[in-house]
């Protein structure tokens, strides 16, 4: 027999837990199905060195201050750990280790299947989030196969690449980060398109602006078109900080050439290993539902509602609009 809530929500990350505290609030039968075996391992599986770049100022949820100084950078794994501590603190009724298979409208509003087993609801938050399916050029498989090749979704540390040069494609933060972590130990070339810079200066007052500037008018909406055009700006590290650590700055990958990598310039770079920073698509293919549907909703999605949409900073903003949203339903 299926099991019955007013609200499932699909995703335990940040986007998830704020919505489920805010659904809880509003007092809504719930349940939040998390595809990872534990709160915070989509944070705890990335590269080892990464922290995140705005400030913990900017990186709580609603009701739980970030237990770190104000303008520090948080690990991942301390990351990982604050969203583990909030869905204990606020007694979030998430079901780890549960990977929705397939969504479909039912009598009961939705139907959902998690490995043979059925939930039904009114309603559904997909806070999932923009970054679940590696995305990888069609041109990659053309490389030679003694290139080595791997998604940053993949990357952990230095040591797991063979030895010899490494081009990094795609100049936006997890390629300028992992760039970095891999110069002392590698030859790198860093390749894309500049994305600008954010001064590491900026503190965490200059972050608490985002939320409050909706992207569906005036200069919220020009400045989310302009970082979907262009990819987001890298924080704290310039031009002069990838010179210094010997990172070799290269145009754009357009194609493949006798098996390697071609630049948009027109040279072949001899690489032995490739890491794709390429961003992600959504991957909601497990969406068998016509269009827009009554009672289905959206958190945590770049841009969404506001610039700190699709950030941490954002996540309780966009999770009141949905409640608000649902509401209305």
């Amino acid at each position: 027999m299926a099991q019955h809530y007013d609200v499932v929500v699909v995703g335990g990350g940040q986007a998830g837990l704020a919505a489920g505290r805010q659904l809880a609030l509003d007092g809504r039968e719930l349940v939040v199905l998390d595809a990872a075996a534990r709160v915070g391992d989509a944070w705890r599986q990335r590269w080892r060195s990464l922290r995140l770049f705005t400030p913990a100022a900017v990186d709580a949820l609603p009701g739980m201050t970030f237990p770190a100084p104000r303008n520090h950078r948080p690990t991942k794994d301390e990351m990982a750990d604050y969203l583990e501590a909030y869905a204990q603190a606020f007694a979030l009724p998430v079901l780890s280790g549960c990977a929705v298979d397939k969504m479909t409208r039912a009598d009961t509003g939705f139907a959902l299947t998690v490995d043979g087993e059925r939930f039904t609801a009114d309603h559904v938050v997909v806070a999932t989030g923009p970054l679940r399916a590696p995305r990888v050029p069609a041109f990659a498989a053309g490389l030679d196969p003694g290139v080595h090749q791997l998604h940053s979704a993949d990357y952990v540390e230095p040591a797991q690449l063979p030895a010899g040069p490494v081009l990094v494609v795609g100049a936006g933060n997890s390629g300028g980060d992992i760039a970095m972590d891999l110069a002392p130990y590698h030859p790198v070339w860093l390749a894309g398109r500049a994305t600008g810079r954010v001064p590491g200066w900026l503190d965490a007052s200059c972050y608490q602006v985002l939320p409050h500037v909706r992207t569906d008018r005036g200069v919220g909406r020009a400045v989310a078109r302009r970082l979907a055009g262009r990819g987001t700006p890298l924080v704290g590290i310039g031009r002069a900080d990838l010179v210094r650590a010997g990172i070799r700055r290269v145009p754009r990958v357009t194609g493949v050439r006798a098996g390697r990598p071609l630049l948009a310039d027109g040279r072949e770079l001899a690489v032995r290993t490739v890491v794709w920073c390429t961003g992600y698509r959504p991957g909601l293919g497990w969406l068998d539902l016509p269009g827009e549907v009554p009672g289905l909703h959206f958190v945590g999605m770049q841009f969404q509602n506001t610039l700190a949409s699709g950030i941490i900073g954002g996540a309780g903003t966009d999770a009141a609009t949905v409640v608000a949203a649902m509401r209305r339903d």
